[in-house]
């Protein structure tokens, strides 16, 4: 009886099903792309979406973890660079499965499965630039850890001068304040990053 067994064992014993599923996923990795049966397509997702998350921590562990499942160098290396630089900012989801009718022979129901961050024509369409996002990635602690310096307080309440303006009405005073407001937030970006460019120098 199979009564909770959830794996779909795809007509396989364990180690060709696992050959398969890692074949499958090597070549997703390489070409972003690829067309397989539906049945196929979905044990894929769940082999790879797990695979895809732990990439993104940038670890030896997580590199050894994911070598174990993939048993390719070439893929591992695409995994974390440029994949994984890709999928920094979404939680979950990488993959996207669509249905592209059935194989002429035996009728098999065949699918498209594709990383969603690759597909450049419906990025283009949605206007959604993946690219010009900040990504962040979690990197191991592996690195020595860079000496702190502290950063020196900038006074710059002395060379901010309050106007007076004589006003009307309440709604040109407000903007009066607010342009004086946003003048000192410039002028405190414009310190900030003078202090960050000496400490970089330093």
């Amino acid at each position: 009886m199979r009564h909770g067994d959830k794996v779909n064992n795809l007509g396989r014993k364990k180690s060709h099903r696992v050959a398969l599923l890692k074949n499958l996923a090597c070549s997703l990795i390489e070409h972003k792309r690829i067309i397989t049966t539906v049945a196929k397509a979905k044990a894929l997702r769940i082999y790879i979406e797990p695979l895809l998350t732990k990439s993104k921590t940038n670890t030896t562990h997580s590199r050894r973890v994911i070598f174990s499942y993939l048993q390719n160098k070439e893929a591992l290396k695409t995994l974390f660079g440029v994949i994984s630089e890709k999928i920094a900012t979404r939680p979950g989801g990488y993959v996207r499965i669509i249905k592209t009718g059935f194989r002429k022979g035996d009728g098999a129901q065949m699918a498209m499965i594709e990383l969603v961050d690759f597909n450049e024509i419906l990025l283009a369409k949605t206007g959604t630039d993946t690219s010009s996002k900040k990504r962040t990635r979690r990197s191991g602690g592996s690195g020595k850890k860079a000496e702190t310096t502290v950063n020196p307080i900038v006074d710059v309440t002395e060379e901010t001068e309050v106007k007076d303006y004589p006003v009307d009405n309440e709604e040109e005073a407000v903007e009066v304040v607010e342009s004086q407001i946003e003048e000192v937030k410039e002028d405190v970006s414009e310190a900030a990053d003078d202090v960050t460019e000496e400490n970089k120098e330093a």
